[in-house]
């Protein structure tokens, strides 16, 4: 059976970037659990997981708007070095902050001197198109614990380059944010 919304569905994954770099996978280790629906992984592989059936193997390519947004210039940002008072900077550094809206931001540091420093809030995949080779290996229904907690039970690891899932935290994997920021999704 196909998934359908409010569905658990469990996966193994292999994620590559255009090149054929392997950015993330999980093979060989406890697949990747999710509740459909709930915007818990990037829209365009949840679209096409939507088709898939358990047991079921396919590849998926996702396209960098259906996945972690265009390239913005906009998110590039330059500010005043004062502001980062204390911290030892260095080229490529990941920064967390909170945003207006309450949730945790990601920046990366490109450059920087005395006065100023360039930070990009684009996520490091956005403008990339994506490639998943995607096995199946569950789907069920979510208990009505999972529905109102919005994960998994026992499903504590994010996918596509992400760290673990904060327990103390309700929001993970795909257009959701945990404690190193956005992770499998949207902004």
């Amino acid at each position: 059976m196909a998934a359908a919304e409010n569905q658990v569905v469990s996966m193994f994954y292999e994620l590559k970037d255009a090149e054929g770099n392997l950015l993330d996978s999980n093979i060989g280790s406890a697949p990747l659990s999710f509740i459909t629906g709930k915007n818990q992984i990037i829209p365009g592989l949840e679209r096409e997981i939507a088709n898939m059936n358990e047991g079921e193997s396919s590849d998926i390519t996702v396209k960098a708007a259906e996945a972690y947004g265009e390239y913005s210039d906009n998110a590039v940002q330059t500010l005043p070095a004062e502001q980062f008072a204390g911290l030892e900077l260095t080229n490529g550094m990941t920064l967390y902050g909170q945003g207006e809206d309450g949730n945790t931001v990601q920046a990366i540091v490109k450059e920087f001197n005395d006065k100023e420093v360039t930070i990009d809030f684009n996520h490091p995949l956005a403008g990339k198109d994506l490639y998943f080779k995607i096995e199946i290996a569950e789907i069920r229904d979510a208990t009505e614990d999972e529905l109102k907690d919005g994960y998994v039970a026992g499903a504590h690891k994010c996918s596509c380059g992400c760290d673990d899932f904060d327990d103390n935290d309700d929001e993970c994997c795909g257009g959701h944010h945990h404690e190193d920021g956005d992770c499998c999704g949207k902004h």
